[in-house]
């Protein structure tokens, strides 16, 4: 799990830097900063998508597939996570340690960044690689792209985006000690819809810090396991 700590310390060590380098920006500034990430973090959430929707034939054709998954999977999980209130959990969660360390705003730094740092391919791949061979290659290029952005989120939503190495540590970690077991069942085709929904919910945090959308996204999460019922149900009716 070499890959994966160093992935947690460049989260965290992003976030600090980011937290000083606020100090010296000015609020409107600081404003103006967090539309602009907003806005590159959606064109990042689109770009995922599309990568993952849609294929160049060997012909040169474009071919698309997984709108009607994308879309089943969102509406799925939003209900799932309305019902679970999962959102409000996180952020009762988030104001609860804010109140205790008074740290105003720490809730959405510690959701967005979450978010952000977990649900990429490079999560799964990189995990997965680590477990199976101890390449931890991807899981180090990921920890510099993280520690990048992590650095200009925590400018503007402050140290809350530190905390995000804790779930990213709890997921890759679970992946990469379950690798042997998971690998097997991980096609290409599984992994780019769990990614292609997963970049969908980055679209909604770019939204976000872009318009002040509001949208629950930590509601969305259980949207990324309908592609893998999905799978489960296909390979039923193989079988």
């Amino acid at each position: 799990m070499t890959g994966t700590w160093i992935n947690m310390a460049a989260i965290a060590a992003g976030a600090v830097l980011g937290m000083l380098a606020k100090k010296g920006i000015p609020h409107r500034v600081e404003e103006s900063l967090t539309r602009i990430q907003g806005l590159a973090v959606g064109l990042i959430g689109l770009n995922g998508v599309i990568a993952s929707m849609f294929t160049v034939d060997a012909d040169g054709g474009i071919s698309d597939s997984g709108g009607l998954l994308l879309l089943v999977s969102l509406v799925l999980g939003c209900l799932a996570g309305e019902l679970l209130r999962i959102d409000d959990r996180l952020s009762g969660l988030g104001d609860a340690v804010e109140k205790r360390v008074h740290i105003e705003g720490f809730s959405q730094g510690f959701i967005t960044a979450s978010i952000i740092t977990c649900v990429g391919a490079m999560s799964i791949v990189g995990a997965l690689n680590e477990g199976l061979t101890g390449n931890n290659e991807v899981l180090l290029v990921k920890s510099t792209l993280d520690f990048v952005t992590c650095l200009v989120l925590a400018s503007s939503l402050g140290i809350g985006v530190a905390f995000a190495a804790v779930p990213t540590l709890i997921y890759q970690g679970a992946i990469t000690l379950c690798a042997g077991f998971l690998a097997p069942y991980i096609s290409d085709d599984l992994l780019n819809m769990i990614c292609m929904v997963g970049y969908a919910i980055v679209i909604c945090i770019g939204l976000n810090l872009l318009l002040n959308a509001k949208i629950k996204t930590a509601n969305l999460l259980p949207a990324m396991i309908v592609p893998v019922l999905n799978n489960l149900l296909n390979m039923l009716k193989i079988l």
